[in-house]
C-alpha cells in the first residue's frame, strides 16, 4: 500500500509529515510524539494543511483487499453485458 498526497506542494514539509501521519490514522499525541511537536502544534499544523486543500489517495497494488477471484476481474459477474473488460476474443465473421 502507497500513500500519495496530491497537492502536496502546497503543503510545508512539517505540514506534510502531519498530514501523512494523521491520514495513517495516528492521533495528535502520537504525532506530536514522533515528532517532538506539542499536540496543539500538531492540530494547528493539520489544520493549516487542511485549508490549503489536498487530497488522499491510497495506491493498493494487486488485490489485497481479495476483491477479485481469479476468473472474476472487472466485467464478470458484475451484473453487466460481460464485455467490459473481458479477455474473451472477439472474432467477427466477414
Amino acid at each position: 500500500m502507497q500513500i500519495e498526497i496530491r497537492g502536496a506542494e502546497r503543503l510545508s514539509f512539517r505540514e506534510r509529515q502531519v498530514v501523512a501521519l494523521k491520514e495513517m490514522g495516528l492521533t495528535n499525541q502520537e504525532v506530536a510524539r514522533r515528532l517532538g511537536l506539542s499536540p496543539s502544534s500538531v492540530a494547528t499544523l493539520y489544520h493549516r494543511a487542511k485549508t490549503k486543500g489536498y487530497q488522499v489517495v491510497i495506491v493498493l497494488s494487486g488485490d489485497p483487499l481479495n476483491l477479485f477471484a481469479p476468473d472474476e476481474g472487472p466485467g464478470h459477474g458484475d451484473g453487466g453485458d460481460g464485455d467490459e473488460g473481458s479477455d474473451d476474443e472477439v472474432v467477427e465473421d466477414s
